[in-house]
């Protein structure tokens, strides 16, 4: 009989594995920040503001241009975004120009990129089309 690759037949406790893992696993804290930001990245409107902002610093109604969406709608995405330190705000007058925070978005942003061009999303399980067939015929 063949069991599935997430099956484990025999359950053994690497104890100094496990010990190595936990000491390098980040504070409860931590995981909590990381999971808000990625909740936040999870929002295909906030990814093209995100998206947008990699070609430098832009105004809201540019932003809202390039996200096809309401000036209103993108100022609510950059409020949600300012506040969990992914972008920052610079201010001329009475124009706001926003940009990311830093390198560590820019370089997640481009990881992410980078990944979904590796594998067309078509071909993963989870992606088949409705009604259970895929492309492949």
């Amino acid at each position: 009989m063949i069991t599935g690759l997430d099956d484990c037949s025999v359950r053994v406790v690497d104890r100094e594995r496990v010990a190595t893992v936990v000491a390098a696993m980040p504070s409860d804290d931590d995981i909590a920040g990381l999971a808000d930001v990625f909740g936040l990245l999870a929002d295909p409107g906030r990814l093209r503001v995100l998206v947008a902002l990699l070609e430098g610093e832009t105004c809201v109604c540019d932003l809202a241009a390039v996200a096809r969406t309401s000036e209103s709608a993108v100022s609510h995405h950059l409020r949600l975004l300012r506040a969990h330190r992914v972008v920052q705000v610079r201010r001329a007058g009475r124009m706001a120009y926003y940009r990311l925070a830093d390198a560590h978005v820019r370089l997640l942003l481009d990881v992410a990129l980078t990944h979904i061009g590796h594998a067309p999303a078509a071909s993963h399980p989870e992606h088949a089309p409705a009604g259970g067939s895929d492309a492949r015929g």
